[in-house]
């Protein structure tokens, strides 16, 4: 059963076999046809329905038909086949030389042996086009039948040349075929390139959302509940405390969620500028020691890398309020590095467990970059008791 094909789409590549190649115009293709059989009814002689008329009649359906078969689309009919009825019209084509005594019975000979070329593989298209060419050269070269005296034996020898236009064509059918596939493979890839940055996008905003609101709202909801708990208790100083505490909270939430949307909206941030802000704006002033020499970096190198400042600054006041932090960022020749420490907390903390994402969003940000980050409390030293973060990142 011939398998049907809807319409491509609007704006659409069509497939390789509905492109039209240099020559080969269908509608071109059907005119020659139908002026080869039109100039082979007027031209054929003789024809009948008794004796050699008839012989001619039906050896000029033959050709005819065989003619006409090259408008059958290529994925409707197989090699076997073709081979099967393009040596049956060669074989009527010389079979029609023959038996007829005038016309341009030879024409089919010619049109068949192009179309050999065009449809058959080259070793197959070569061997039955020589065959028509030693058929067509034997008939008028030994007067087989009527034949045409007229007609010299080398013009049968021809009539198989065209096979070369034929395998010229197939060739360059077959150079746009693979042309337009690799273009149709590149446009695949290209769209799922898109999809992939589309679904990476929303994981860098999922996490922005998060190292926003994440623990601001945990920490607001504890300090409501807090003050929920006071009210009972009737002990007004503490109710007011855990409320200036979830204001400054929320104050807290507004500050970093301008700097999320600030990050979102800009295709460039100057990284040193904004990290002094973002420091100073989280109340440590000449905290922040840049070394090396500055350079610009890749747009979402520097908002990962502000991603990451904002992440461990906020976990520091959450969890170490009042303790001392300091930031290092740090321009090498292949990498630059940003750490961030802070001390033991000198107030007591208020904020609840947080989720855990936090430091999950800073290995995920930082492995798209292909870079290393640790995080872990610090040991030794005078921050001993504190909270330290670095990232590492190449280029």
């Amino acid at each position: 059963m011939p398998t049907t094909h809807s319409a491509p789409p609007p704006g659409s590549t069509p497939p390789p076999e509905a492109v039209p190649l240099p020559g080969q115009d269908p509608r071109v293709r059907w005119a020659l046809t139908l002026a080869v059989i039109v100039v082979g009814v007027v031209t054929v002689h003789p024809m009948g329905v008794t004796g050699r008329g008839l012989a001619v009649t039906a050896l000029f359906t033959l050709c005819t038909a065989a003619l006409l078969a090259r408008g059958l689309p290529e994925n409707a009919t197989t090699q076997r086949f073709a081979l099967l009825w393009l040596t049956g019209g060669v074989l009527a084509s010389a079979g029609l030389i023959a038996v007829s005594s005038s016309g341009t019975g030879y024409l089919f000979a010619f049109f068949l042996s192009g179309h050999i070329g065009y449809r058959l593989e080259t070793r197959w298209a070569l061997a039955l086009a020589a065959l028509c060419s030693v058929l067509c050269a034997g008939v008028l070269y030994f007067d087989l039948g009527p034949g045409h005296p007229q007609l010299p034996w080398t013009l049968g020898l021809s009539t198989g040349t065209p096979v070369l236009v034929g395998i010229l064509n197939r060739s360059q059918r077959q150079a746009v075929r693979a042309v337009i596939a690799a273009s149709e493979s590149a446009e695949r890839a290209a769209r799922a390139e898109a999809r992939t940055a589309v679904l990476a996008e929303r994981g860098r905003i999922a996490r922005d959302v998060h190292d926003v609101l994440a623990h601001s709202l945990a920490g607001i909801n504890m300090q409501l509940e807090l003050t929920d708990a006071l009210i009972e208790t009737g002990d007004l100083e503490r109710v007011r405390e855990a409320n200036a505490k979830a204001h400054a909270l929320v104050k807290e939430s507004l500050r970093q969620a301008q700097w999320t949307v600030h990050a979102l909206r800009e295709d460039a941030l100057p990284l040193v500028e904004s990290l002094t802000a973002m420091v100073k704006s989280s109340g440590h002033r000449d905290a922040l020691a840049v070394t090396g020499t500055v350079r610009e970096l890749p747009t979402r190198v520097t908002q990962n890398l502000l991603r990451i400042a904002q992440e461990a600054l906020t976990n520091s006041a959450r969890h170490a309020p009042g303790g001392s932090v300091t930031v290092e960022l740090t321009f090498a020749a292949g990498s630059t590095t940003l750490k961030i420490r802070n001390g033991p907390g000198t107030r007591e903390v208020t904020a609840g467990p947080g989720s855990g994402m936090g430091l999950i969003g800073m290995r995920e940000r930082v492995a798209l970059l292909e870079g290393t980050v640790t995080a872990g409390p610090v040991t030794e030293g005078p921050d001993r008791g504190g909270w330290h973060v670095e990232a590492v990142i190449p280029g």
